[in-house]
């Protein structure tokens, strides 16, 4: 899957060590019978000493995850292009944002949209319960608006693709679309 998402983002995997975490959350709750608890940590995690390769580290509840997995790379191979000298400073304050569009813009935004926000119900005979998790620096509104804005630069008007993004998701596309459309003096590269 790494190597298929830095294909995608056209970054040579042979530059970038993948590795994977335990969280301590995960660690405590295999030790302790009766643990519970409410974190949100990194998926994922990018450091770069220029004096070695680029590291990746997933966390390895991702795993199961395929949707959230690919967001999470694409998330951190953002980072190897971003970083690059010249580019964005990692101190800047709109990295993580702009390391979101980007991974829109080089298509893998319908993985990065629907792992944004997560609602999930269980059930069975002994408990029953929800969660909620969001993964990512935008909002489902922004990455509906980014896809929209994406296929509106490319001149699709109707994108097939669509139908593969959750509900909210694709709500928001809509409207930022008809929004486009009725704004076509707004475009960002004019078509000739």
């Amino acid at each position: 899957m790494f190597r298929r998402v830095a294909a995608q983002m056209q970054v040579n995997p042979s530059e970038v060590d993948l590795a994977l975490f335990m969280t301590a959350e995960k660690i405590t709750r295999g030790l302790v019978p009766f643990y519970s608890s409410e974190s949100s940590g990194a998926a994922g995690l990018y450091q770069h000493d220029p004096a070695v390769k680029a590291q990746i580290s997933v966390d390895e509840a991702q795993m199961k995850d395929p949707m959230g997995l690919v967001a999470v790379l694409a998330h951190e191979l953002g980072h190897v292009i971003l970083l690059r000298p010249g580019l964005v400073d990692r101190k800047d304050p709109d990295m993580e944002p702009l390391n979101d569009l980007l991974t829109v813009f080089l298509g893998l935004g319908i993985f990065m949209a629907n792992a944004a926000f997560r609602f999930e119900q269980h059930s069975d005979e002994r408990s029953q319960g929800w969660s909620a998790r969001r993964l990512g620096y935008l909002s489902e509104e922004q990455f509906g608006y980014a896809l929209a804005r994406f296929a509106f630069e490319r001149g699709e008007r109707k994108p097939l693709w669509i139908s593969f993004l959750a509900t909210n998701i694709r709500s928001y596309m809509k409207r930022s679309s008809a929004w486009l459309a009725s704004n076509e003096e707004r475009r960002l590269f004019p078509l000739d």
